[in-house]
C-alpha cells in the first residue's frame, strides 16, 4: 500500500438473499431496485460478532451464489472501464502526483514510511506481505522473470523495512520488469483481487454509488485491508455503527460523511501533522458538491496541486 508524500498508517456480514444489493437512490437505475432490507441488515449485522472480520473474508473470498448473482446484474458503477480509469486518475493524483497512473507500473523508492520499498501502481510494499505475494505469484507463471532471484530477501524482510538481500540490484530490476506486459497484467490483477474488487463489493452491498464506491477504494489503498481502527474494514465498521447506510434507509451523504470523518481521525491518530488533502480538497469535495455518481469533469487538489479531468 503506497504513502507517497504521506506517513503510513462495521462491518455487516454478507446477506444470501437474492435481494443483497440496493441502488443509491442517486443511481438513474435506481427505480424498482427491490424490497427495503434494513431490517435484515439490521438484524444481521446485530448477529454478528465478528464485523470487520466478516466483511473481510467475505469480500476478499468467493461471493455466495445467490449475492453473486445480485452484484452481477448490478450497475458496473466504478468498475465500468471509463469509471476505473478515472479512479486510477485519482488515486495517481494522491500516490504519484500525476494523472497519468500507468506511468507507475515502474514506480519504486523507499519514502520512510517503515514500510520498505514503495512500488508499482497501487504502491505494493515491500514491508506489508502485497509485493511479496504479487512477486510469488508471478514467479509461479513466469518462473524467468528478473524478480525472481529476490524472491528469497523478499521473504525475509516482510513486515519489515529492512533492504536487506535487495540492495543495490532490487530496484533496477523491478524497473526493468515494469516493462514486461505480463507484469504490468500481474500487478493490475493484484490491485483488483486486494483492492479494488473487495472495496467496491462492499460499497454496492452498502448502496453506494460511483463516489461511495471510490471513497472505499481510496481508503483501502492507502490504509490497507486491515479490520483494526485505521485499517479498511475496521472503519467502515465503525462508520456502519455511527450513521446508517444507503441500504440500511440511511442517506448516502450523510454516511459518506461519517465514513470521511472516521478515516481522517485514523489519518490524524497515526501522524497530527499528516496531508489530508486526497480527503478535504477531494472526495469531501465531490461529496459537498453533491457528485455522487462521480461524473465528470472533475476539478481537485492534493498536496496543494489541482487536477482536472474534463
Amino acid at each position: 500500500m503506497k504513502r507517497a508524500r504521506l506517513l503510513l498508517l462495521a462491518a455487516v456480514p454478507v446477506l444470501v438473499t437474492a435481494s443483497v444489493y440496493v441502488l443509491a437512490p442517486e443511481d438513474p437505475g435506481a427505480g424498482g431496485a427491490g424490497p427495503d432490507l434494513s431490517s435484515a441488515y439490521r438484524s444481521q449485522a446485530a448477529q454478528d460478532t465478528k464485523g470487520a472480520e466478516s466483511a473481510k473474508t467475505w469480500a476478499e473470498g468467493t461471493v455466495g451464489a445467490a449475492s453473486g448473482d445480485v452484484l452481477a446484474d448490478a450497475p458496473a458503477g466504478l468498475a465500468a472501464p471509463a469509471r476505473k480509469d478515472l479512479a486510477q486518475q485519482l488515486v495517481a493524483s494522491a500516490e504519484n502526483s500525476t494523472l497519468d497512473w500507468r506511468s507507475a507500473y515502474a514506480y519504486i523508492e523507499d519514502i520512510g514510511d517503515g514500510q520498505g520499498y514503495t512500488a508499482g501502481i497501487i504502491g505494493f510494499c515491500t514491508g506489508t506481505n502485497d509485493l511479496l505475494t504479487l512477486v510469488e505469484g508471478y514467479t509461479k507463471a513466469h518462473p524467468d522473470n528478473g524478480l525472481a532471484t529476490y524472491l528469497p530477501a523478499l521473504r525475509a524482510v516482510d513486515g519489515t523495512d529492512s533492504h536487506e538481500g535487495l540492495d543495490p540490484g532490487f530496484t533496477a530490476a523491478w524497473k526493468a520488469e515494469a516493462a514486461v506486459p505480463a507484469f504490468r497484467r500481474a500487478q493490475d490483477t493484484a490491485r483488483d483481487r486486494v483492492y479494488f474488487d473487495p472495496a467496491v463489493r462492499l460499497a454496492k452491498l452498502d448502496g453506494l454509488g460511483p463516489l461511495g464506491q471510490f471513497v472505499y477504494y481510496d481508503a483501502m489503498v492507502f490504509h490497507g485491508p486491515g479490520t483494526d481502527a485505521t485499517g479498511f474494514y475496521g472503519m467502515r465498521e465503525r462508520a456502519l455503527g455511527k450513521s446508517d447506510s444507503p441500504t440500511e434507509g440511511g442517506s448516502e451523504k450523510a454516511y459518506l460523511d461519517t465514513f470521511l470523518d472516521i478515516r481522517r481521525a485514523a489519518m490524524k491518530s497515526r501522524d497530527p501533522d499528516i496531508d489530508t488533502t486526497r480527503v478535504d480538497t477531494a472526495q469531501r469535495r465531490f461529496l459537498d458538491e453533491g457528485n455522487l455518481q462521480l461524473r465528470t469533469p472533475l476539478e481537485w487538489q492534493v498536496y496543494g496541486e489541482t487536477y482536472r479531468v474534463p
